[in-house]
Formats: structure tokens, C-alpha cells, sequence
């Protein structure tokens, strides 16, 4: 029996994206991605939302391409894999996070100033190259 480990969002983007760069010199960037669903509650009838945020995770130059097109607000469609890895805070506490290593994106986008693309248009899309799906990162 085989394991699938892909994990698909499509939600709003929570701040707007850092860049940084790893101890090699390569891009990093992650932000937060929110992510909802409704119903309506059989009991009282009320409508109900439900809202999880997950973190996301992006690579090279995916992370170069994130960071100059996405903005806080921004409808983004992210696919990836799904990572847990262990860390110790600034108090030396041991932790351990779960995050989304993307490895494509789809940005979808109102229009702003300045743009000729509407709403529901894709303003910017990106793949990880093989060499940004080294998963291997010390951090």
C-alpha cells in the first residue's frame, strides 16, 4: 500500500509575506492563509463559519515570486506537502509546528489600482523548481 501527502488551500492571506533568506544564501518565505466553511446549525437554524489558519511555507524562487506579488488580503490557491518538525523557542522550550511546503501557487486578486485584471482573474502563478523541492532546510 502506497501514501499520499498533498495538501491543497485556497483561502485569504493573513499579513503580508517576508522574505528572508537561509544560511546558503537561498528564499524563504512563509505567511498565513485562512481558510473557511459555513453552515447553517439544524438545531437553530443560525448560519454558522468556521475559520483555520495554516501556515505555508514557499522555497526559492517561488518564495522570490510570493513576495513580490502577494499581498495581505490576496484570494491565494496553494498546493503542497504537509511537514511537521520540531523547534526550540526563545526560552528553550521544545515545540513542534505543522506546515504546508508549497510547491505551486495560483493568486487571485480583486482588481487594484493601476491593474487591467479583474476579479477572480489570476494576477500571478508559480511552480517550485526541482532543485526549490529539497526539503532538507535546517529551519
Amino acid at each position: 500500500m502506497f501514501s499520499i501527502n498533498k495538501v491543497i488551500l485556497q483561502g485569504n492571506v493573513g499579513s503580508d509575506p517576508e522574505l528572508r533568506k537561509l544560511d546558503a544564501g537561498r528564499a524563504a518565505l512563509s505567511l498565513s492563509v485562512a481558510t473557511s466553511e459555513s453552515w447553517k446549525d439544524k438545531t437553530s437554524g443560525e448560519r454558522k463559519t468556521r475559520t483555520d489558519w495554516h501556515r505555508v511555507v514557499f522555497y526559492g524562487r517561488l518564495a522570490e515570486t510570493v513576495a513580490e506579488y502577494v499581498k495581505q488580503g490576496d484570494l491565494l490557491y496553494v498546493e503542497g506537502v504537509q511537514r511537521t518538525r520540531d523547534y526550540e523557542d526563545s526560552n528553550q522550550v521544545k515545540r513542534n509546528i505543522t506546515e504546508v511546503i508549497a510547491d505551486k501557487f495560483k493568486m487571485w486578486s480583486k482588481t487594484r489600482k493601476g491593474d487591467d485584471q479583474g476579479e477572480n482573474e489570476p494576477a500571478a502563478q508559480g511552480a517550485a523548481s526541482a532543485e526549490d523541492q529539497d526539503l532538507d532546510v535546517p529551519f
